[in-house]
């Protein structure tokens, strides 16, 4: 397993067969879903399993399909309280045995994100990572909590307002003030 991943399942490429799928089933035990919940800053993963095929695509490619089927626990972006979610997505990945990584300072992503090289090993243990950072939802808010009220500031100190930012909020309290006193 590569240092800085919190999951992986390598199946070396040589070993695949060739003319029939390869089946696999992944569901990480309670340690290693506390390693992918740490990483993707999850309060809990009570639930994660990916299941599918690797399976020969044309002479020396490989293609997965598969389910990623989740039950995560993420901090709300409003009020930090804890927000269960279920994810169910298909994945798909082509392995190319001829694959050209794009050069160059300024490159345009390819059309196809679902295609990558074709290695000695295909990590399904990092696919599971990536898919599940990928189907995670991006500002989980708890049920009633809304983003409207809300007002923070550091103690000891006036909390800023939309009233207060705009530039000439006060200046009609001023002009209001200048014809008073006149």
């Amino acid at each position: 397993m590569a240092a800085d991943a919190p999951y992986s399942h390598p199946v070396r490429t040589a070993a695949l067969p060739q003319r029939k799928p390869h089946r696999f089933d992944l569901a990480p035990d309670a340690a290693e879903r506390a390693a992918i919940a740490a990483d993707l800053g999850l309060l809990d993963l009570p639930l994660v399993r990916l299941k599918g095929e690797l399976r020969p695509s044309g002479r020396r490619d490989f293609v997965l399909e598969a389910r990623l089927a989740a039950e995560v626990v993420q901090p709300c972006v409003v009020s930090l309280a804890p927000v269960p979610s279920q994810i169910d997505e298909a994945v798909t990945r082509r392995y190319l045995a001829d694959y050209v990584e794009p050069e160059g300072d300024d490159v345009e992503m390819p059309e196809d994100d679902t295609t990558e090289a074709l290695g000695e090993v295909i990590d399904l243990g990092a696919v599971l990572v990536e898919a599940l950072s990928l189907a995670l939802p991006l500002y989980p808010r708890a049920p009633d909590v809304s983003f409207d009220s809300l007002i923070a500031a550091e103690p000891g100190t006036e909390p800023l307002t939309d009233e207060k930012l705009r530039p000439f909020a006060g200046l009609a309290d001023l002009m209001k003030g200048s014809k008073e006193g006149e």
